[in-house]
């Protein structure tokens, strides 16, 4: 009930809710990977089966595929999709340019190129996500299994010449295992403190030999859907430049928070 709901997942619910009356009879929908947008994926099911919509979603992860076919909603491949009308996703961090760093769930690689295959990206985020420069957030880079130790000593090195707070990394790990990626890759976490030139970082990294790609979505956010514990919402949009803000009041469905895993 959305009644027993803490603050920081009301917060998550009506940034989900908001967004998903963005979506239309017949679109094609990239569904994001995280607690926030897993809100998402209950809020577009519960449309699917209460009010008729017809969408295929695709997903960016495993976890949201199965979270997506529990809910009802058709899932199909991005091949079969070819592209996508919108990509509704979480971020880790957003700056008043509405670059994202992304991958705190370890999905940062479909998850971009989700993104970059759609016409708009939106992405909803409870306020605490809002910084004023990128970095707080370690930042993620997939890297492929294969030496990944020296592609860790590289990237360290590499961040000796970069406008940043920090230099420290790790390997991301899954109890006594390296975490494993759906592409079957490691990440190493750049606990950087502050990103002076989020873009330049982003080029240099993804020029490294076995990077796969890095967290840094730098120009692929359009909108940014804010929520608060009141229910409070708003909504900026880089391309128009412009603010709205609503207040969404809270309804007790079962259907919807009855068995929310995350």
């Amino acid at each position: 009930m959305t009644g027993e709901l803490s603050p920081i997942d009301k917060a998550k619910y009506v940034a989900a809710k908001t967004a998903a009356d963005l979506v239309e009879d017949g679109m094609r929908v990239g569904l994001g990977t995280g607690s926030t947008a897993a809100w998402l994926v209950r809020c577009l099911g519960e449309m699917v089966r209460e009010d008729g919509l017809e969408i295929r979603g695709v997903p960016t992860s495993t976890r949201t595929a199965e979270l997506a076919r529990e809910v009802g909603i058709e899932v199909i491949s991005l091949d079969e999709a070819r592209w996508l009308d919108l990509t509704i996703d979480g971020a880790d961090e957003f700056d008043p340019e509405l670059n994202l760093i992304k991958g705190g769930g370890g999905a940062l690689l479909q998850e971009k190129i989700v993104a970059t295959a759609s016409d708009q990206m939106v992405v909803i985020a409870d306020a605490a996500k809002e910084v004023s420069s990128l970095g707080h957030f370690p930042l993620p880079v997939e890297v492929v299994p294969f030496g990944w130790q020296t592609t860790q000593a590289l990237l360290e090195e590499t961040l000796i010449s970069m406008d940043v707070m920090g230099r420290q990394s790790s390997l991301r790990m899954s109890g006594q295992r390296p975490f494993i990626t759906d592409e079957g890759n490691y990440i190493i976490d750049l606990y950087l403190g502050r990103i002076g030139n989020p873009r330049q970082m982003a080029l240099v990294l993804n020029q490294m030999p076995g990077v796969v790609e890095n967290g840094l979505f730098i120009d692929i956010c359009d909108k940014v859907i804010i929520g608060y514990g009141d229910g409070r919402v708003e909504t900026r949009d880089i391309n128009e430049g412009t603010v709205e803000t609503d207040r969404l009041d809270f309804v007790e469905d079962d259907n919807l928070f009855s068995d929310l895993g995350d």
